[in-house]
């Protein structure tokens, strides 16, 4: 009975042909996800036992200022490539870095063998913005891709799939790279970063395979352009076309205020979990209790997504199941203030973390659907790129008053700043929500 309602739930609504578009997709952003899954707490470990837990607001604010060229060569790359091919470029560049990486981790004096901290240990600093930019720059290449390929009633019946492969990849990754840290001991977090390079090896196959069995007819998207959307070539508008589309449309400052308030709100959540974490952890131990936090959050989403949570969405509508997170992440800054213990921590980053995966991360990538490729590729660009980074350095300006304000000071500074942030954050997603109901009902572009 529960394989037939999963096997219900995983295609009985889709086309035959969608069926193997959204599946193969399931597979490239679970390579994607997981790959980045893995990364994640074994950049957090590396940069504390490397650096120290007091430098991560510098290093945020470092993100926010690397992301400027990285914006601008992705920008480039869009123009000048088709779409697939710069899924390719990106993913041998990142595997040949990383392989770069793991040679040096497990050095014993420049690796994480060496438990000194230090300020001028540069492999803790430049593997955090690899890490970082890795995250940003291929999820928001492959949403862009996927929502110029997709039509709204495909994207309502297929994203929810995109979204248990990403979860499905973002615990098994995470998990086994965990084994392999206990099982080889010291060195081990440089082995576990092998083993993403080698899972990360097949990203640019898959895409390949893809491109080569997935029919045109699945290639279509909202709106018509004068070339397919995988030929790429449209229109160059330059690297701050982007910039210029953000400022001037209200529905995209919308989606901004929607990914930014939130990165801000849980930066400053972050923020305290990992100091409680470095508290208690040191070394590879750290980056195993990072990877069980990782495994926990995106078991959690995983098993939402497959309970049918996007169903819910479905029937609430965008704007009322955009402001459901707003409401869960304020009441977790309450409990996280009023309850600063590892434990607490623990569950209230996994628990708002994973219903933003599961359930709001696929209404919000619809929300470019109607929009031109311009705006899926440069502005969305802008926003889930810098967006995000100046957001978790906006956190991070935040978190630094903790040192002036002291504890108790800190603690009423973040309320205040977090509900004031939730309030416009839910205005906007309500706003958003209108807006592009009202485009699909016209058939028409938003911006």
């Amino acid at each position: 009975m529960i394989l037939e309602s999963v096997k219900s739930f995983l295609g009985g609504s889709l086309h035959k042909e969608e069926h193997k578009k959204f599946f193969l997709l399931s597979v490239i952003f679970g390579i994607t996800i997981g790959v980045y899954g893995l990364l994640r707490p074994i950049k957090d470990s590396i940069f504390l036992n490397m650096i120290g837990t007091n430098y991560v607001p510098l290093a945020k604010l470092l993100s926010v200022i690397v992301v400027i060229p990285v914006v601008m060569i992705y920008s480039k790359l869009v123009d000048r490539f088709p779409r697939h091919v710069v899924l390719y470029i990106l993913s041998i560049f990142y595997v040949v870095s990383a392989i770069i990486f793991a040679i040096l981790i497990l050095n014993p004096t420049t690796g994480i063998a060496n438990t000194v901290a230090d300020t001028s240990r540069v492999l803790g600093w430049a593997f955090y913005l690899y890490a970082d930019t890795f995250g940003i720059i291929m999820a928001a290449l492959f949403w862009a891709f996927v929502s110029d390929t997709t039509t709204p009633d495909a994207a309502k019946r297929g994203y929810s799939i995109i979204v248990m492969g990403a979860q499905t990849g973002a615990v098994c990754l995470p998990l086994i790279s965990k084994y392999i840290i206990l099982y080889c001991g010291t060195g081990g977090t440089g082995y576990a970063l092998l083993f993403g390079v080698f899972v990360l090896s097949f990203l640019p196959l898959m895409v390949f395979y893809y491109m080569r069995h997935v029919p045109s007819s699945q290639m279509k998207g909202f709106v018509a352009d004068e070339r397919s959307p995988i030929e790429g070539g449209h229109k160059k508008a330059g690297f701050l076309e982007g910039l210029r589309l953000l400022l001037s449309k209200p529905y995209l400052l919308g989606i901004f205020a929607i990914v930014c308030f939130y990165e801000v709100i849980n930066g400053i959540l972050d923020f305290q979990f990992k100091g409680l974490a470095k508290n208690s952890y040191s070394g590879d131990a750290l980056t195993v209790f990072l990877n069980d936090f990782a495994v926990v959050t995106n078991f959690i989403a995983l098993i939402c997504v497959l309970v049918g949570i996007d169903r819910f969405g479905r029937s609430l509508g965008f704007g009322k199941t955009l402001i459901l997170l707003p409401l869960l992440v304020g009441v977790c800054v309450v409990g996280m203030s009023f309850y600063p213990v590892l434990i607490v921590a623990f569950a209230i980053q996994a628990i708002q973390k994973s219903f933003n995966y599961s359930l709001i991360l696929p209404v919000k990538e619809q929300l470019y659907i109607p929009t031109t490729k311009d705006t899926k590729y440069k502005a969305k660009a802008w926003i889930d790129m810098f967006g995000s980074r100046f957001s978790k350095g906006s956190a991070s300006v935040i978190n630094s008053m903790r040192g002036v304000l002291g504890a108790e000071g800190f603690i009423v500074f973040s309320l205040l700043v977090s509900f004031g942030l939730i309030g416009v954050w839910m205005f906007a997603a309500l706003f958003v929500g209108k807006v592009h109901a009202q485009a699909l009902r016209e058939d028409r572009v938003v911006c």
